[in-house]
């Protein structure tokens, strides 16, 4: 009987070893795929000309032209260890994210609004363990209507309202979901400097996190800018958790690039705060790492 259950066990380990690394390269060639694509098929859910950024050009992309699939969110991976603490092997980690989006209709609903479908992926993987386990999956599957924003011929940013779910797809005391109701927006200042700001109603379904908010935040506001040559990018992007009027999660962002016919940047990611992942939303970090980045030709979302 002990020999039934030695076998059963080493049998779900290997099946459980094997589907992860199934996984490991089904994410692997994806992030291949992404890298090799075409710089017009790269990046963007809308592709806008760098230098016009008019009006006109910009409906005729939004309402004109074919269904769009691109990217939604940078899409990363990063490395590094924790800032003010000891790096050991299980603070020391990858972590890795992909997201795309599709527009659903070619045709403009109405407030001049367009659907798109959203799906972001965020894994934090312990490369320097034994077995080399990712401790956390994130999915964050969603749908959303985006308008443009026109002023006098000009694009200047978009608005948006999304619906979002995230869990990271574990049960029993490790389970973690819930959902939320998002509103924001995005404003070119200048085609160099964008800021953006969102907010959400929640929906916390998940028995294991109802305190939620008070790691990962009610709303979030940020900047980004680039270089006039844009090969350089910096962003800051800070979450307001509930209590203390200082109580931010921060993520600060430095992005740069040889060449501006490619869309892959060395990349460099600073966060400071807690709710970082699921698993360990009530677990603060700060944590440096660096590595590579597939950026949106437009501005990225967050």
């Amino acid at each position: 009987m002990r020999k039934v259950t030695a076998f059963c066990a080493n049998f779900c380990n290997f099946a459980r070893y094997e589907f992860r690394m199934k996984l490991l390269r089904l994410l692997i060639l994806a992030i291949a795929a992404l890298c090799l694509s075409p710089r017009d098929a790269q990046a963007q859910i809308v592709p806008v000309p760098d230098e016009t950024l008019s009006a006109d050009s910009l409906r005729r992309v939004f309402a004109d032209q074919h269904y769009y699939f691109g990217l939604y969110k940078d899409n990363y991976f990063i490395f590094g260890p924790p800032i003010g603490s000891k790096p050991t092997t299980a603070n020391t980690n990858v972590k890795f994210q992909i997201s795309i989006a599709q527009k659903l209709t070619k045709s403009t609903l109405p407030w001049g609004t367009y659907l798109y479908l959203y799906y972001t992926q965020k894994v934090f993987w312990n490369v320097l363990q034994n077995s080399m386990p990712m401790t956390d999956l994130n999915f964050n599957p969603g749908v959303g209507l985006v308008k443009p924003i026109f002023v006098k011929n000009r694009f200047l940013g978009k608005l948006f309202m999304t619906l979002e779910h995230e869990s990271n797809g574990r049960d029993s005391i490790q389970s973690r979901s819930w959902e939320r109701i998002s509103f924001g927006a995005s404003v070119m200042v200048d085609p160099n400097f964008v800021v953006f700001g969102k907010f959400w109603i929640p929906i916390i379904d998940g028995v294991n996190n109802k305190d939620i908010l008070k790691y990962c935040g009610i709303y979030q506001v940020g900047w980004t800018f680039q270089t006039n040559n844009k090969k350089l990018q910096c962003s800051v992007n800070l979450v307001k958790r509930l209590g203390n009027i200082f109580n931010f999660n921060t993520t600060v962002e430095v992005a740069y690039r040889f060449s501006t016919k490619s869309n892959q940047y060395l990349f460099a990611q600073y966060y400071n705060g807690y709710g970082e992942g699921l698993l360990d939303y009530k677990k603060f970090h700060s944590q440096l790492r660096i590595g590579i980045v597939i950026k949106p030709t437009l501005f990225s979302e967050f």
